[in-house]
């Protein structure tokens, strides 16, 4: 058997505007070296472009994606419509997550990621769908014990850990037979590192790395692109999600020379 070659996802900035200009630029900028392009939803608690349309987007350009879908957002009856609207674009592949904290409004409680990926998976039994390939639903895990419930997804997205030895850690741990991805984010200055450090406190972020962003920009992406490397060197993840946050261009002509 070959094994499947290491798989770079990409996440893009949906727009906050009806605008899709920008979003078209990223997936071109990092076309050369993204094989998936990953969409969140209402990411950081605001309002943003449906990501199934921006996902549609993606495969308009020719681009492969993956489409994130909250449970803050959505009672059974909206999660429904988002996947008939999936079917009928041709959107296929999606990530369930629980959702940042609201910037306006409150959680809805009609479901949660668990319920959602069994909805997922009974959906080709549901004669709307008949006919509908089957989708595939991914779920996220901290640098924790993955529980029996999240193992039932199709593919499994590890936390951003700027650790190389953390998320190996994690995987011997944590052994499944679907694919995984390290999470890694670019720093994109001293300000964003401090913040994330606040809002995420079990993300350990070096120090002597937020020195070097705070003294040069490009430090962040020069880190980032080279964990990306070590990740697939170590040969225990399927691939990355990479965020590159604002800085997808200088991401791009990196990881061009690098891969």
């Amino acid at each position: 058997m070959t094994t499947p070659p290491f798989q770079v996802i990409c996440e893009i900035e949906p727009p906050t505007r009806p605008d899709l200009m920008r979003v078209r630029h990223q997936i071109g900028t990092l076309s050369k070296v993204a094989d998936t392009f990953l969409v969140p939803d209402n990411h950081i608690g605001r309002a943003t472009v449906s990501s199934v349309a921006v996902a549609h987007e993606v495969e308009a350009m020719g681009g492969r994606s993956i489409a994130c879908l909250n449970s803050r957002d959505r009672n059974l009856l909206g999660f429904r419509r988002d996947m008939l609207t999936a079917a009928a674009y041709g959107v296929d592949r999606f990530l369930f997550v629980y959702g940042d904290k609201p910037a306006t409004g409150n959680r809805t409680g009609d479901l949660n990621v668990r319920s959602m990926i069994e909805e997922a998976h009974a959906l080709p039994h549901d004669p709307a769908f008949a006919g509908v390939r089957p989708f595939q639903v991914g779920t996220a895990s901290g640098l924790r014990p993955l529980p029996a419930w999240k193992r039932a997804a199709d593919f499994v997205f590890a936390q951003v850990s700027f650790s190389l030895d953390a998320l190996l850690e994690w995987r011997e741990a944590n052994p499944v037979e679907v694919p995984v991805y390290a999470g890694v984010m670019v720093l994109a200055s001293e300000n964003h590192a401090r913040r994330l450090a606040a809002a995420i406190p079990d993300i350990d972020i070096p120090e002597d790395l937020i020195r070097q962003v705070a003294a040069d920009r490009q430090a962040g992406v020069e880190a980032a692109c080279e964990q990306v490397l070590k990740i697939r060197d170590s040969g225990a993840f399927d691939g990355v999600h990479l965020i590159p946050v604002s800085r997808y261009r200088q991401v791009a002509a990196r990881l061009e020379d690098l891969l």
